[in-house]
């Protein structure tokens, strides 16, 4: 009865059944447009992590995402974000309601935490702003001048002096085994301490000196040759390997306290900052031995001692290019990581001998460090 009145009215009845269509289609629009305004704060992030923070491996072999998922930064939005707004619904935040919560960050002396959630928010409100799930970037014109502040990269170094004050019983004693060699595997292999913390023995070939890791911070593996002092620490964690309820040895290097699990980065880091305080800022619960890290250039974290081992390197005689390899680092020049593929496995060796036989030396002032410099050299 409708096409016949549309006839009767000379009205062409396809083109009213596609301007149908079409109005059928923009009214739908205009309700998921309504609905993803009304999403909120909470869930938005949830759909960003599982879209861009997930760790995805794209066609052509390489890795998208973050290593551990947004986990840490699903952290902080849990303690600094969504308390404040995490109901909210996105498209309704405004710039003034995000830039107090960067100040109150600020105002706990948090600077870097206010860098990481600006960064996360802006990155959020861009992946929604692309799906039309707002309308405009609330931080667009934010910088971190407006919340944590400019960073400058530290440059802390442990003197070898001071390396060889870490190695007496009084700064040591304190920390368990396992953090305690820690220390020297960073200082010895100049690895990230998180790919320590999740190093698993299955990697770990102590007869062919070698530790292999299969996931990195930029997505390449990396081989490290294991030299004398680093494998006498490795040897030292062989030794308190524990078994799980099941009865198997666990498989992680550093386990966490209930062997679920590797040790969180974030307990390795507090253990460190809780042995280099005055004793008046103990903090409840923590070590007593407040001041046994404390060193006489300052306070030094873990990933100082792998800037503290490249240096060394430097030190020794090692070429820059040969250090890069040795931290696996990402070759910065385009054209050279891509027609320069050796990874110069045979002097990474030699420099990680010669290091650990520095460290050997320091840790055992009373033996003879001549010739650790030259013998690197006369290798090369």
């Amino acid at each position: 009865e409708r096409l016949w009145e549309i006839r009767r009215h000379g009205i062409d009845p396809r083109a009213e059944q596609a301007r149908a269509v079409e109005r059928q289609r923009q009214a739908e629009e205009a309700a998921n447009r309504e609905t993803a305004h009304r999403l909120s704060v909470r869930a938005l992030f949830d759909r960003w992590a599982a879209t861009e923070l997930k760790p995805h491996i794209r066609a052509d072999g390489s890795r998208t995402g973050r290593k551990d998922g947004g986990e840490y930064l699903r952290q902080q939005f849990d303690k600094r974000v969504f308390p404040e707004v995490g109901e909210f619904a996105a498209g309704e935040i405004r710039k003034a309601d995000l830039l107090a919560i960067l100040d109150r960050a600020k105002a706990d002396g948090k600077l870097r935490t206010a860098n990481v959630l600006l960064a996360g928010l802006k990155q959020m409100f861009r992946f929604a702003l692309a799906r039309e799930i707002v309308e405009r970037n609330p931080l667009d014109t934010v910088t971190k001048r407006d919340a944590g502040g400019a960073e400058t990269g530290r440059e802390r170094v442990l003197s070898a002096d001071e390396i060889t004050q870490l190695s007496q019983p009084q700064a040591l004693t304190p920390l368990s085994v396992r953090s305690a060699a820690a220390i020297w595997i960073i200082l010895a292999t100049g690895c990230r301490v998180g790919e320590l913390m999740n190093a698993r023995w299955e990697n770990i070939d102590l007869d062919q000196s070698r530790w292999y890791l299969p996931d990195t911070k930029n997505g390449r593996d990396h081989t490290i040759h294991l030299s004398a002092f680093a494998l006498e620490h490795f040897a030292s964690l062989a030794g308190t390997r524990e078994r799980g309820n099941d009865g198997k040895l666990l498989p992680w290097l550093i386990p966490n306290s209930k062997g679920t699990g590797p040790v969180d980065i974030r307990s390795f880091g507090k253990q460190l900052a809780d042995r280099q305080r005055p004793p008046e800022k103990r903090l409840k619960g923590r070590s007593k031995a407040t001041s046994s890290l404390s060193l006489p250039g300052g306070r030094w974290t873990a990933h100082d001692l792998r800037r503290t081992a490249a240096t060394v390197m430097a030190q020794l005689g090692v070429s820059g290019d040969v250090i890069d390899e040795c931290l696996n680092h990402v070759i910065e020049s385009r054209i050279r990581r891509t027609y320069i593929r050796d990874r110069r496995p045979t002097e990474q060796a030699r420099a990680f001998d010669a290091l650990g036989a520095k460290l050997t030396a320091l840790v055992a002032p009373n033996k003879s460090q001549s010739g650790t410099a030259s013998s690197y050299a006369s290798q090369r």
